[in-house]
């Protein structure tokens, strides 16, 4: 087998990071949620406010994968931390390496750029995903609870 190689997305890009988002969004049974266009991608990611990065796993010439991050802060470290917003293995090159190329990657810029920290969410019943972070050494932040405002919600809130 091939391997694992990661690069950079770049704006021609943006089709293939759609389609691996909308892949990972059936497999956490999420579909209904993706509303992302390329255009609100091309935008995210490569406009003038670029506000996330992706990388892309290749095995060979086929894509096997991807991850989306951004920069966070923390306010008690004082410093800078990267969010993982999606890690996403094709099912076809599950095993393969390629997730955890992917971690490592994404550890070492988290270094580089003087990051405390490097945290993402898991769906509570992922047992494949739980049981590989617990293996490269993550662990749960334990009586932290996630809270979101999407929608309605969120415009009334804003003041519309």
């Amino acid at each position: 087998m091939p391997e694992v190689e990661i690069r950079v997305a770049t704006e021609d890009d943006v089709p293939l990071i759609l389609s691996l988002i909308r892949e990972l969004a059936e497999y956490e049974r999420l579909s209904h949620e993706v509303v992302a266009t390329e255009e609100t991608l091309h935008d995210s990611l490569f406009g003038q406010r670029r506000v996330a990065e992706t990388l892309l796993a290749y095995l060979g010439d086929d894509p096997a994968g991807f991850a989306l991050f951004f920069h966070n802060f923390s306010t008690f470290l004082g410093r800078p931390g990267i969010y993982l917003e999606d890690l996403y293995v094709r099912p076809e090159f599950r095993s393969a390496g390629v997730g955890r190329t992917l971690l490592v990657r994404i550890a070492g810029l988290a270094k580089e750029r003087g990051c405390g920290r490097l945290e993402w969410a898991v769906l509570d019943w992922n047992e494949p995903a739980i049981s590989f972070y617990k293996r490269i050494g993550a662990s749960p932040v334990s009586g932290w609870m996630v809270y979101r405002l999407t929608g309605e919600a969120l415009e009334e809130l804003a003041g519309r």
